[in-house]
C-alpha cells in the first residue's frame, strides 16, 4: 500500500478530532485523519447524543404515565402507555446514524482524507494504520492525539454479562427490572433516573457521603429530592463488592462495614472515565504525562515538538464542547495563526431531572480569590418555570465584590441546560452585574432568572 504523506494527521474522529480535522481542511492545510470506528467518537456514537435521545424519551413516557394514572395537574389523561425499547433505541440509532454521515460529508467538504483503522505511532512522525485491506503508513509534518477515553472497570466488577458500561445500557433491547448503579456522578444519575422513569426498579451506590459530589450541595439538593420522588434508593457511603454467586445480586459494603445485597438484573458501572492512552504506540514515543493523562501547554502541546493532544486524553474537564475548542485552537495554529484558549467560561452540563449547570468558579471557590457577592433567584418564583411545572430550581451569580466582576453562574432546574450558553457567553465577555441586570431579557422565559439573580447580588431584586 502506497504511504500516504501530509501537513497534518489527526488521530480519533471524536469531536476534538473531527473539529481539529475540519478547520484545517478550511485553512487549506493538507490533512488526514484516523478513525477505528465511526466519525463522532464516543460523543456521539455511545455518550452525550445517545443518551439524551434516551433521557427525552423517558421524560415522554413518565408525562404520559402521570397523565394515565390521572396526577396532571394540567387535567389531562390518557390511557396507560406502553413503552417498546427496541424501537427506542431505533429511533436513537437513526439519530446517531444521521449525524455519522454529517460529520463524514463535513470532513470530505473540507478536503480531508478519512482513512479507517487503528493507528499505532513507528516514530514521532510516522504511524502504521491496520486497515481492513492492509497497513497504511502515514507521515506528517504533525500529529494531534485525540483519542478520547473509556469507561473504567472495576477490578471486583469486570465488563460482562449483567455487568454493564454506559455503552451497552444504552444498547439495551428492554428495561431491566432491577437496576444497580455504581457511582453517584453525572453519568450514574443521567442513566439511572432515565431507567426509573421507563420503569425499573433502580438502587445508586456512592462511595462517597453524596452524589453528585463534585457539585456543591445547594445545587444538588433538587436532584436529591427528586431522586427521592422517582423512588430511586441511594446509598452512600457504600462500596459495590461483587456479584453475588448466582449474579442476580450485588454484594455491597454499607458505612460500619455491614454487608448486604441489592438484588439486580443489570449492574451499571458508572465511576469515571480513563483516558485512550494505550494500543497506538506511546511507548514509541517520548510524551510527558500528567499520569494517566498526556501533559499538554496552553496552546495543546506535548512535550514533543510537532506532536499536539486534545480532548479527553489530556484530562478534565472531559467534554465534548472543550475538545472541539481545543481542536479548532490547533488547527489554526497549524497554520500559522495566533492562538490560545481560557478554559474558564467552559459551561459544564447534567442531564438529571433536574438538570444542573455550571459556568466559572463556585461561591466556595471564589471565596478563596477575596470579597464576593452571591446573587440566588429561585424558579419558584418564575413565571415561565409555573407554566412548565419546573418550580423546583434556581439561578445563581457569583461576583467580585469591589467590580462586580461575575466570576461564576451555576443553574438547576427543568431545562436550564439552554441558559448554559448565556452563562458562557457573560464569562468570555467579562460581564459585570451590571452588564447582566441592565440587559432586557424576554418575559415570560427562565432565563430572566439569570437577569434577576444579578438584581439580587446588587441589591435591587424586584421578584423576589
Amino acid at each position: 500500500m502506497k504511504e500516504i504523506s501530509c501537513k497534518l494527521l489527526v488521530i480519533g474522529a471524536g469531536p476534538g478530532g473531527y473539529v481539529c480535522a475540519i478547520r484545517a481542511g478550511q485553512l487549506g492545510i493538507d490533512t488526514v485523519i484516523v478513525e477505528a470506528g465511526k466519525p463522532g467518537g464516543t460523543c456521539l456514537n455511545v455518550g452525550c447524543i445517545p443518551s439524551k435521545a434516551l433521557i427525552h424519551a423517558a421524560e415522554e413516557f413518565e408525562k404520559l404515565s402521570h397523565m394515565a394514572g390521572g396526577k396532571s395537574p394540567l387535567g389531562i389523561t390518557v390511557a396507560a402507555p406502553s413503552l417498546d425499547l427496541a424501537a427506542t433505541i431505533a429511533w436513537k440509532d437513526g439519530i446517531v446514524s444521521r449525524l455519522n454521515n454529517g460529520v463524514a460529508g463535513l470532513l470530505k467538504k473540507a478536503g480531508v482524507k478519512t482513512v479507517h483503522g487503528w493507528a499505532t505511532f513507528r516514530d514521532g512522525k510516522t504511524v502504521a494504520v491496520e486497515t481492513e485491506i492492509g497497513v497504511q503508513v502515514i507521515r506528517a509534518e504533525t500529529v494531534v492525539i485525540a483519542t478520547g477515553s473509556a469507561p473504567v472497570e472495576l477490578p471486583s466488577l469486570p465488563f460482562g454479562g449483567p455487568v454493564i458500561s454506559s455503552t451497552e445500557a444504552l444498547a439495551l433491547s428492554k428495561v431491566p427490572e432491577r437496576l444497580a448503579v455504581v457511582g453517584g456522578g453525572y453519568i450514574g444519575l443521567e442513566l439511572g433516573i432515565a431507567f426509573v422513569k421507563l420503569g425499573a426498579k433502580v438502587t445508586v451506590i456512592e462511595a462517597l457521603p453524596r452524589v453528585l459530589a463534585q457539585y456543591d450541595a445547594e445545587l444538588t439538593r433538587p436532584v436529591v429530592r427528586r431522586l427521592a420522588e422517582l423512588g430511586i434508593e441511594v446509598l452512600v457511603n457504600a462500596k459495590a463488592k461483587g456479584l453475588s454467586t448466582k449474579r442476580d445480586a450485588l454484594l455491597v459494603e454499607t458505612n460500619g462495614g455491614k454487608n448486604g445485597k441489592i438484588a439486580a438484573d443489570k449492574v451499571l458501572v458508572t465511576v469515571g472515565r480513563k483516558p485512550v492512552t494505550e494500543g497506538w504506540g506511546l511507548e514509541q514515543i517520548d510524551l510527558d504525562m500528567a499520569v494517566p493523562f498526556i501533559r499538554i501547554d496552553d496552546q495543546c502541546r506535548s512535550s514533543m515538538r510537532g506532536i499536539f493532544a486534545i480532548g479527553d486524553v489530556t484530562g478534565e474537564p472531559m467534554l465534548a464542547h472543550r475538545a472541539m475548542a481545543q481542536g479548532e485552537m490547533v488547527a489554526e495554529i497549524v497554520a500559522g495563526h495566533r492562538r490560545s484558549w481560557d478554559r474558564r467560561a467552559i459551561p459544564a452540563v447534567c442531564f438529571t431531572d433536574p438538570e444542573l449547570v455550571t459556568a466559572g468558579l463556585s461561591p466556595e471557590e471564589a471565596k478563596t480569590r477575596g470579597e464576593i457577592k452571591v446573587g440566588l433567584f429561585p424558579f419558584a418564583a418564575n413565571g415561565r418555570a409555573m407554566t412548565k411545572l419546573g418550580e423546583d430550581g434556581f439561578v445563581r451569580v457569583v461576583a467580585r465584590a469591589d467590580n462586580h466582576l461575575v466570576l461564576g453562574i451555576q443553574a438547576v432546574g427543568q431545562g436550564v441546560s439552554e441558559l448554559s450558553t448565556a452563562f458562557g457567553l457573560a464569562l468570555e465577555m467579562g460581564a459585570t452585574l451590571e452588564d447582566i441586570a441592565g440587559t432586557i431579557h424576554a418575559h415570560p422565559t427562565q432565563g430572566e432568572g439569570f437577569q434577576e439573580a444579578a438584581l439580587k447580588a446588587l441589591g435591587r431584586a424586584v421578584h423576589v
